[in-house]
């Protein structure tokens, strides 16, 4: 049997550094800055990063420049404790985030794993600082303890089996992501581009397609903003992890109890509110769940379902309805007398039952992750500890 011993992660990794923790300024063109709400479910999703000018970029990469197969990881704020691996060859700088320099595959997803599992999410938050704003500090990252085989092979199999749920997890993401594509395209070229079924004999009255009129938001939708609530990161610490707990931007921890059970959409009220090409940041929910303050929660009626909802803010630029320069905030009020372009509500309906495959999709290949998350996630201690042996 082999032997397993203990390293910090200074000892493990070639360094442990950190991002910058000021605010460089966002420009129209230059690199990428990732935050923590960048990192989910162990992926690094670049596509609402905003930019900041090459001086301040290459100002952060001195001490901070991130390179493939090195691990970031939350250290402050919502989300702590989250970790990815970079896979690609990055061009980007990152805030707020610790940044274990590695640089060999097998050694940074064990690492991930490690962070990832129950014991290192419990030495991270056994070693938070902070009462307002919970933190963990760059020199406890470093004395982060990391069991290790001596035997190299058994850390390759470990990281082998725990890849090949991940591959599948990513596989049915992508196909999750084509799901939503084709809704979009849809929505797109019925109700941007106006092709939509009889287009060709509909009459254009006062510059709109007969039928279709400019009505308020708040006509449209229902919220359910005063059943949410708010639950501090010790807080949570504390649950069982069953029931998804959604932010402004993100799914950011799972909690014992639930508010919500049933499909809704969730739009950012305020701090991550606006993606960079100025549209509403949304999230398509279903099941049992937990919203924290931060973002509104939305229904259609009249007959108008959350998944056209959920297209139609897809492409509705928002910025002329935000306040606020430091906490960009996006008010019911603000929001609710906003006007847009409806289409007849026979149309939208004819629309939803077309749609309706790719959500139904959608949700079903989202169950196939969570499955398989938990599955990995059950394994995933076990492996890492050499309780099971490989």
């Amino acid at each position: 049997m082999s032997e397993w011993k203990v390293l910090t992660a200074e000892e493990f990794c070639d360094s442990v550094r950190d991002g910058t923790h000021d605010t460089p300024r966002q420009v129209e063109c230059g690199y990428k800055l990732v935050t923590a709400k960048h990192i989910s479910n162990g992926q690094i999703d670049l596509s609402d990063a905003y930019l900041i000018s090459e001086s301040d970029y290459l100002k952060i990469n001195e001490r901070s420049k991130v390179e493939r197969w090195d691990v970031l990881m939350s250290m402050i704020g919502n989300g702590l404790g989250k970790s990815a691996v970079v896979k690609d060859n990055p061009q980007y700088a990152i805030k707020n985030l610790a940044l274990f320099k590695i640089g060999d595959e097998t050694r940074a997803k064990w690492l991930h794993y490690y962070l990832s599992s129950n014991k290192g999410q419990g030495f991270i938050y056994n070693s938070l600082q902070g009462s307002g704003q919970p933190f963990i500090s760059l020199s406890l990252l470093r004395k982060f303890p990391i069991p290790v085989p001596d035997d190299e092979k058994i850390m390759r199999k470990v990281v082998a089996i725990l890849s090949r749920y991940d591959s599948l997890i990513e596989n049915y993401q992508k196909q999750i992501k084509v799901m939503e594509e084709a809704a979009q395209r849809l929505y797109k070229e019925w109700f941007v581009d106006l092709h939509f079924p009889g287009h060709e004999n509909t009459k254009i009255v006062d510059g709109v397609p007969e039928g279709w009129e400019y009505r308020k938001i708040g006509d449209i939708v229902i919220y359910y903003d005063k059943q949410r609530k708010p639950l501090s990161s010790m807080q949570r610490m504390s649950m069982e992890k069953i029931y998804p707990y959604y932010g402004a931007a993100t799914l950011m921890d799972y909690v014992d109890n639930y508010l919500f059970d049933g499909i809704y959409l969730l739009l950012g009220e305020d701090g991550t509110v606006i993606t960079p090409d100025k549209f509403p940041v949304l999230q398509y929910v279903w099941g049992k769940f937990w919203v924290n303050n931060h973002a509104h929660v939305l229904r259609g009626k009249e007959g108008i379902s959350t998944e056209f909802l959920f297209s139609m803010f897809k492409e509705m630029p928002i910025a002329d309805v935000v306040t606020g320069a430091a906490q960009p905030k996006i008010s019911q009020g603000r929001l609710s007398e906003k006007k847009i372009l409806i289409p007849s509500l026979k149309l939208i309906q004819k629309w939803s039952s077309i749609a309706k495959h790719f959500f139904d999709r959608l949700r079903v290949l989202s169950e196939q992750v969570r499955l398989l998350t938990e599955a990995r996630d059950r394994l995933l201690p076990k492996l890492i500890s050499g309780e099971i042996a490989v």
